[in-house]
Parts: structure tokens; sequence; C-alpha cells
């Protein structure tokens, strides 16, 4: 699967690419422990560092990033960052802009927040039959906006940015939010529809099903070294 991003010729050297997203796996990630103590259990038992679906789901996709640092204090946004011009007639320069909060009128993630809108410098064109899906970057709680995730036929609508909307969880944020900073993550994923087909189980499945629940629970790392495709390291 081929992913294209174009940018404006006068921006190519100022912008950062987007990136493979296993390579923007969070320090708190990294930082976390292997184990921690349950009360529960009365034990150390593994933390989700150790779950391969929470982590792969981090590591899956491409991250688009900030452009550039944006400081946010009292609830203003401001930014330095000298760019050229661009060639392009109705591109944009600035990296945020707001956006209209009546769009999210009662949906239950606006509740009143501040929306804002990630400009797009890059467009992404994708193989016939393909649609890009871009949700807020997975399990990152940590970030002070929630990205609006939301499916562009990608294959088809290539020749203008796809800008990202959100809204902005953490007023009493004030910081800098550094270049580089994940704003949304993206999946090519297929625009056909699955065939939904429900059976029965059958004895052989049965008895598969009995063997992987008893191997779950009579050791630990059964998935990841029994079923999960190779992928590497992701995570020390």
């Amino acid at each position: 699967m081929r992913m294209i991003f174009r940018c404006d010729p006068k921006l190519a050297g100022h912008l950062v690419q987007p990136f493979p997203a296993r390579s923007a796996l969070p320090d708190w990630l990294r930082a976390m422990p292997a184990t921690a103590h349950s009360d529960i259990h009365g034990r150390d038992i593994r933390t989700v560092k150790q779950c391969p679906p929470f982590v792969d789901a981090m590591a899956y996709g491409v991250v688009i990033p900030l452009p550039c640092d944006v400081k946010v204090e009292a609830g203003e946004f401001s930014w330095d960052w000298d760019i050229p011009e661009p060639e392009t007639t109705g591109h944009p320069r600035a990296p945020l802009s707001f956006h209209p909060a009546a769009q999210f009128a009662a949906a239950p993630f606006a509740n009143g927040r501040s929306a804002i809108k990630f400009n797009s410098f890059w467009t992404i064109e994708l193989e016939p039959g393909w649609s890009l899906f871009a949700t807020h970057p997975v399990n990152r709680d940590d970030l002070p906006f929630r990205l609006v995730s939301g499916l562009v036929d990608a294959d088809r609508f290539h020749d203008g940015g796809i800008n990202f909307p959100a809204v902005w969880i953490k007023p009493e944020f004030s910081g800098v939010l550094e270049k580089g900073t994940p704003i949304a993550q993206c999946f090519a994923v297929p625009r056909q529809a699955p065939e939904l087909v429900f059976e029965s189980f059958d004895e052989a499945h049965r008895q598969s099903y009995a063997k992987v629940v008893a191997d779950v629970l009579a050791a630990p790392n059964v998935y990841r070294k029994q079923f999960r495709a190779k992928r590497g390291r992701l995570t020390r």
C-alpha cells in the first residue's frame, strides 16, 4: 500500500514529514514499568506495556505532526513560524485555525468546548479503492485536544489538504505544543464493505477455543508468542 504525500514546493524544506506511528510512541509508554502491583490480585501483574494489542494499535498507521511550536496561554494560541509564501493559491500558512463550534452542535464530545482545526500542509493520495481513516492519536489522552475522527476517500480526493478538526479538552492547559506533536493518526482502509458471516462452533472450533483459553490462562505471552504477526520490537 502506497501513501503519497505532497506539499507546496516552497514549503518542502520547512515541514515535518508524516511518519510511521511506531516511531512516535510517547515517553510515558516507554517509561511505564513492565509490571505493577495489583491489590485485587495481591501480586504484581503485567501492565499494558506488555499488551501487544494495546501497543500495536498505538504503533499502527501514520502520524500527522504539528508543523511548528504552538504556544498556549490563557486560552490564546500563538506561534512564530517563519516560512515562505506558498506558491499554491489558497494554501494555508497558519498551523491551526478556529473551527465553528456550531458545527458540533448537540454532539456530546463538544460540551461547550472550544473547537480548533489543524490545517493540512500535505495532500494524501491512496491507491484505488482505499480511504483514509483519520482519528485521534491512539491512547493519547495526555494530549490537550481530542481529534474528531473522519474518513476521506483519498484515492479520489487528493489534490486538496485534509484538515483535522478537534475539540480543546483542557482549558487550563498552558505551555507549548511542540513541533512534531502527533495531531492525527491515519490508516488506509478498504472501502469495500466486509461480508458478515455468522456460524456456530463445530467440534473443531470448540476444541480450539477451549485449548486457546486454557493456554492463555496457564502462561503469559501466549498471544505474542503464538499468534501475533512479527513487527519487531516497539518499546524498550
